[in-house]
């Protein structure tokens, strides 16, 4: 297949909006790419802060921005109590304060993860929320009324969900990648009923690759992302469970083929799309990004993978892929720059901390944030080249959001609209 084949989704700029908002995890085309040349390059506490929010509760979701709000979730810190909150994009006033769902008996979230980890999805009108099989439910964004929810999906998530929902036409598509049950599933978006389920087609029976039976949960859970982009003049979602990275048809859910990957487990990235190739980490335990041509039927793990790469891959932070360089942050703090194309690694660096939020590419600068709460801003290019180091209180575990020529950032307890010459450090009522 020729390069020029594959693109990044036009069916997806058609169910969401345009460039300007930040509706869904990474951004408009959910690569986390803004265009704005605009973005401040330095902020802290005391600089360059338009307002700051406190946000009740214990979550690691991402914000999503349209029009004149912000919606974040939330959660108690034991998982008995899941929220929904929406901002005034202006002032950081919460305009809605809403608990969706009430559960009595939480399942098991790892320390590390929260209970409203997965971040929402938006378009005019209407809001999308999950927290995994607790609960689903999509909000009116001006009322904050609930026009459906479902609290029927089966799944051991083992260590807590991840997974964020994304939009393709009429339809809303969730993973469920828990130690008990693997599947896809596609609800109709104006009512929540299911359109199609797909099981995910790996055996688990297997052993795993330290001998012992798969049956623990670690080596069969997931917290990926799908995304849809265009093959051939036709739309094709690609889902990174656990073990494999599969293609489906995003309208049926029909499988076209996937990347075996036995080694590695419990993946929680968002699959990239460009130069003929989808590039994604394939996760836990010692992780690899391995890049794939995305034309083959079935099981196509010894003839598609076009390269691996093993050495400061990320296992949480999600890639971004601009031109010919593919960028990528690992936990650990090594920053790189790679040759999409071949794989090669061209420039590479170490920064401080450890990383779960995926980076931002803006304005020919890539912005990184790590969990102490230290954004770096780096020169995107071919060379590791730090333009300015910046901080704010509290870590970063969500991934940053940008509307017009403002940032928006979670840390694990507030949220800010960072803009350069706002007001400093002025509270959201």
């Amino acid at each position: 297949m020729k390069r020029s084949a594959i693109l990044l989704s036009g069916v997806l700029a058609a169910a969401l909006p345009a460039y300007g908002d930040w509706p869904q995890f990474r951004g408009p085309e959910g690569n986390g790419i803004f265009g704005s040349e605009a973005l401040p390059l330095t902020w802290s506490e005391t600089q360059n802060v338009r307002w700051k929010t406190a946000i009740h509760g214990r979550a690691w979701s991402s914000p999503v921005v349209l029009g004149d709000q912000v919606w974040v979730t939330t959660a108690t810190p034991d998982g008995r109590e899941l929220s929904a909150l929406a901002v005034d994009r202006e002032t950081g006033r919460i305009v809605h304060d809403l608990k969706l769902f009430t559960v009595e008996k939480p399942q098991y979230a790892h320390p590390f993860n929260s209970y409203a980890s997965p971040t929402p999805v938006i378009e005019p009108g209407t809001v999308y929320v999950t927290f995994g099989s607790p609960g689903t439910a999509a909000l009116d964004t001006r009322t904050g009324k609930v026009r459906w929810q479902r609290r029927d999906f089966e799944c051991n998530h083992f260590r807590g969900a991840g997974s964020s929902p994304i939009l393709f036409r009429d339809l809303l598509i969730l993973h469920f990648d828990g130690s008990d049950h693997q599947f896809l599933v596609a609800l109709d978006k104006s009512t929540g009923r299911t359109v199609w389920r797909t099981e995910r087609s790996i055996d688990f029976k297997d052993l795993g690759p330290d001998g012992k039976p798969e049956a623990e949960g670690d080596y069969r859970k997931a917290f990926a992302t799908p995304h849809v982009a265009e093959v051939a003049g036709q739309p094709v979602l690609f889902s990174i469970g656990s073990k494999a990275l599969y293609a489906y048809e995003p309208l049926t859910g029909r499988e076209l083929w996937r990347v075996e990957e036995r080694s590695s487990h419990s993946a929680s990235t968002r699959p990239v799309v460009g130069g003929g190739l989808v590039i994604y980490p394939s996760g836990w335990p010692t992780g690899q990004v391995l890049a794939v041509r995305p034309d083959g039927k079935g099981d196509v793990t010894g003839t598609h993978v076009a390269w691996r790469l093993t050495r400061g891959v990320p296992k949480k932070p999600s890639l971004v892929l601009s031109g010919d360089v593919l960028y990528m942050v690992g936990d650990a703090g090594i920053v790189s720059g790679v040759a999409a194309a071949s794989g090669d690694v061209l420039w590479s660096g170490r920064l401080e901390g450890t990383y779960s939020a995926s980076p931002l590419l803006a304005g020919g600068r890539l912005y990184v944030f790590n969990e102490d709460g230290k954004a770096t801003v780096l020169e995107a290019g071919r060379e590791f080249k730090v333009l300015a180091e910046n901080a704010l209180a509290d870590g970063f575990m969500a991934s940053p959001a940008v509307a017009g020529r403002a940032l928006f950032l979670r840390t694990r307890t507030h949220l800010y609209r960072i803009e350069d010459g706002a007001l400093t450090g002025r509270p959201g009522p």
